[in-house]
């Protein structure tokens, strides 16, 4: 999967699931955040039926939204939005919030003016690969694997365990990420950062190698990475470090062949020692033999993931 699904609408204050919904869809819709998306689609699947957008949407970075729907401003987000807005959460509020966390679940709650009117709850499914992927990297001697994520720490957790990863940092706004990767770069001497979202690509500027999922990924993501898989097949990521590296190899190889070349048809000319005819032959040919040489990373194959390895959630 590798994308979060919608996995509930909890009504409060007397409305019904339904317009809480409506509701959301209005104020989500025009975001390009994963989450959004998420929620949009899962929301109307259910609705089944157009939605106008609400006006005067701003996004609050690393925290959520706030809009203005049918003259009542709207703010849907994580804990930590009302917190900074200094709105009190209720108790029996939090209470049931930690339980939907306690179950893998991402909230976000909904109010309109100073009312809480809701909570939506999502669940980040792994990616079927996602474990053989982070296998193979091991293999191929990446060290250390760390996942850097808004969602809360609960939720990063059971993901990491679930596919293999150590270190599990949740609950992360832009700015932390890009904290979380100066302090690696402290101790490692490259990092590279893979990421999808408008939030990842501060870290992955800071990064040395940034890489962005092509497909799922968005356009400031896409713009910062200096690398884009466009397939948004995880499994390539393996692929592409391998053929990177290969093609690291390939380019050190004709470099020696041709300053080998040159090396030896210098001397041989000046002392008089190889005509002119054959000379331009033997460094001409050199310069095939680097074509050639170069057109082997045209078939070049990374050994493919074992499908008995796909993990499934």
């Amino acid at each position: 999967e590798g994308k979060p699904k919608l996995t509930g609408a909890i009504p409060l204050n007397n409305i019904s699931e339904e317009q809480l919904l409506e509701m959301v869809v209005a104020v989500e819709q025009l975001s390009d955040h994963p989450l959004a998306a998420a929620i949009v689609k899962g929301a109307r699947e259910k609705l089944q039926k157009d939605i106008a957008p609400a006006s005067h949407v701003e996004a609050i970075q690393g925290r959520g939204v706030k809009a203005t729907l049918n003259g009542h401003t709207i703010h849907i987000g994580n804990k930590e939005l009302f917190t900074e807005k200094n709105s009190s959460i209720p108790a029996d509020l939090m209470k049931k919030i930690g339980e939907l966390e306690g179950q893998g679940n991402t909230t976000m709650l909904v109010q309109q003016n100073d009312a809480f009117i809701g909570i939506i709850t999502l669940m980040d499914i792994a990616r079927k690969d996602a474990k053989a992927t982070l296998t193979a990297l091991r293999e191929s001697g990446i060290r250390k694997m760390i996942m850097l994520t808004g969602d809360n720490q609960k939720v990063a957790e059971a993901i990491a365990a679930e596919i293999g990863i150590t270190d599990a940092l949740g609950n992360l706004l832009p700015e932390q990420k890009v904290a979380a990767i100066e302090k690696l770069k402290s101790t490692e001497k490259k990092i590279a950062m893979v990421g999808d979202g408008v939030n990842d690509a501060p870290a992955m500027a800071k990064s040395t190698v940034g890489i962005a999922m092509g497909a799922a990924g968005s356009d400031v993501a896409l713009e910062t990475a200096d690398i884009a898989l466009m397939a948004d097949k995880l499994s390539n990521l393996p692929f592409a470090i391998g053929l990177s590296r290969k093609a690291r190899q390939i380019i050190k190889e004709n470099v020696l062949i041709s300053l080998g070349m040159v090396a030896i048809l210098i001397p041989l000319t000046i002392l008089g020692l190889a005509k002119m005819g054959p000379a331009v032959i033997g460094h001409e040919g050199s310069t095939l033999v680097v074509v050639f040489n170069a057109l082997r990373l045209l078939v070049y194959k990374q050994k493919e993931i074992p499908s008995g390895q796909i993990d499934q959630r």
